[in-house]
């Protein structure tokens, strides 16, 4: 009598996928060019095949981490550069998102940027927060602890006018609740190039149970193909939250000493 035949277990898929989008200078130095030419062919070339990739792999959220609060500090022609990418970007690049059925929002404070470019990017959060295939976030203007005291001014104003009572202990959900990503679950999974092993403010208070994944690769050679190498990676991981039965860690224990001996084996040690 034959085995019934079982399909193979479907990998363990992340629901929001959270990006530091690191390399782009490096990658144009590398070839020569100016500081704002990798930013252009990443914008162009790279971010939208991200993006196919994980509704593809059933990906419901995914946030790039475009401009950082500390980008303010670069010097005015570059800046100068990456504004033009940004309104070329809103006015063409996300609007073919948009055709795929992609809801876009906007993490960070966007009114620092010049006029027509918060405008751009809160006229496309308005006519797409009805698209639902999945929802791109752009972090602009991002920065941790920026965020973190927006969150804390928030409550504070709620306070002074009364909104809410003093005297009233902040709950963890009512502070989620002030974030600039209020309504998107934490991320799963976080994903740095560039080769740096950091997350220099990327989401201090969402990311406390992220997995997180740093690879060499500059963020313009970031592939499809690589991105699929990163969740198959996270599909490899015990995401256990503090909790988990002591037989998960004997059978852990087991596997992880049978591989170190099997590899210590064939190194000949």
């Amino acid at each position: 009598m034959s085995k019934p035949v079982t399909s193979p277990e479907k990998p363990k898929t992340p629901t929001h996928v959270a990006i530091i989008m690191d390399g782009n200078r490096r990658w144009a130095a590398l070839r020569g060019m100016g500081p704002v030419e990798g930013h252009r062919v990443a914008a162009e070339k790279t971010i939208k095949p991200i993006v196919e990739h994980a509704v593809k792999r059933g990906i419901s959220y995914l946030t790039f981490w475009a401009f950082s609060s500390e980008n303010r500090k670069r010097d005015s022609a570059e800046l100068k550069g990456l504004f033009t990418i940004f309104r070329d970007a809103l006015k063409s690049n996300l609007r073919e998102l948009e055709k795929m059925g992609v809801q876009l929002r906007i993490v960070g404070d966007i009114d620092w940027f010049p006029k027509d470019i918060a405008s751009l990017a809160k006229e496309i959060v308005k006519s797409t927060e009805n698209k639902n295939k999945i929802t791109v976030s752009f972090a602009l203007n991002y920065g941790g602890r920026e965020e973190i005291l927006r969150a804390v001014n928030r409550i504070l104003d709620k306070i002074q006018t009364h909104q809410r009572a003093s005297e009233s202990p902040v709950t963890e959900e009512e502070f989620s609740e002030q974030l600039d990503t209020a309504g998107t679950p934490d991320p799963d999974f976080i994903i740095r190039t560039g080769g740096d092993k950091r997350l220099s403010g990327y989401f201090p208070w969402q990311a406390v149970y992220a997995e997180l994944y740093f690879t060499k690769t500059l963020w313009p050679d970031f592939t499809p193909g690589k991105f699929e190498l990163a969740l198959k990676d996270f599909s490899k991981r015990n995401r256990r939250f503090g909790g988990g039965k002591f037989k998960d860690y004997l059978k852990a224990t087991r596997q992880f000493a049978t591989s170190t001996l099997g590899s210590s084996k064939t190194r000949g040690t």
